[in-house]
């Protein structure tokens, strides 16, 4: 259990246990939760009868398995529509993704992770790993490593603690000097790639979104498969792809988003 659940009590445990059921992507057994959870059988199994009487999490008598619930889907959308730069951006990420025909995330950055707040696949002949609502490691992405890169230095020190380094594939950048050198050279080009660090097969080209005052609020890539496009090829995208962020963040400029 990390600091912050056990400074903060149930309620902490509570979030933590919602974390873990989301963590596993499906309908989940009390047996699954229960081999992941810190917390003893009896602990667990409260703390879930709690979160399902809130309608938080749902449980299926059927195959006794438990869910996300509705109450969090609808706190969720809510939270999407005020606190996320997704519904300001989504217009300009439409028109992105029809001119470039490829994928398109747009991203903000939540303690030193990415956060997919938005997808548009324009097609159907590849998919990549990242979900609205999902979490993914920064130093390994391409929409990562460009908001890393712009990040004031006081947080950018602090989100490379945060880091794991785990190595995803071989072009997975695994320690702090080799991401620190990645990062000051997207600062010179504006822009950053993927290279197949966090998926094999998989490579995107990326931008951080700024606020007029030079603040990271997000980040927007164009992702696709090898099979379609090299690494070079996807430069073709880059000047769309920074003519868009551009505009979001001008959009951006008098919405209060979170900091």
């Amino acid at each position: 259990m990390n600091a912050t659940a056990k400074s903060d009590g149930t309620v902490g445990k509570a979030l933590e246990m919602l974390d873990l059921v989301a963590e596993f992507g499906r309908p989940v057994r009390f047996i699954d939760i229960l081999a992941k959870s810190p917390h003893p059988k009896a602990t667990a199994y409260r703390l879930l009868q709690t979160l399902t009487n809130q309608h938080m999490l749902e449980f299926n008598e059927g195959d006794g398995t438990y869910s996300l619930g509705g109450r969090l889907m609808r706190l969720a959308h809510a939270a999407w529509k005020t606190a996320s730069l997704a519904p300001i951006a989504r217009p300009f990420v439409e028109e992105l993704a029809a001119q470039v025909g490829e994928t398109v995330h747009l991203a903000q950055i939540d303690q030193g992770q990415v956060l997919f707040v938005d997808k548009l696949q324009a097609t159907d002949r590849f998919e990549t790993l990242a979900q609205v609502g999902k979490v993914a490691p920064a130093y390994c992405t391409g929409v990562g490593k460009a908001m890393l890169a712009f990040l004031a230095p006081k947080r950018l020190q602090l989100a490379l603690k945060q880091q794991a380094y785990f190595r995803y594939t071989n072009a997975t950048l695994t320690d702090a000097d080799a991401l620190v050198a990645e990062l000051d050279r997207i600062r010179t080009t504006g822009f950053a790639h993927d290279r197949e660090e966090h998926e094999e097969g998989i490579i995107s080209i990326a931008v951080p979104i700024l606020s007029t005052n030079g603040r990271v609020i997000g980040a927007l890539s164009i992702a696709t498969a090898t099979t379609r496009h090299t690494l070079e090829g996807l430069d073709a995208f880059r000047a769309p792809l920074l003519e868009t962020a551009e505009k979001i963040g001008a959009e951006a400029t008098h919405w209060q988003f979170p900091a």
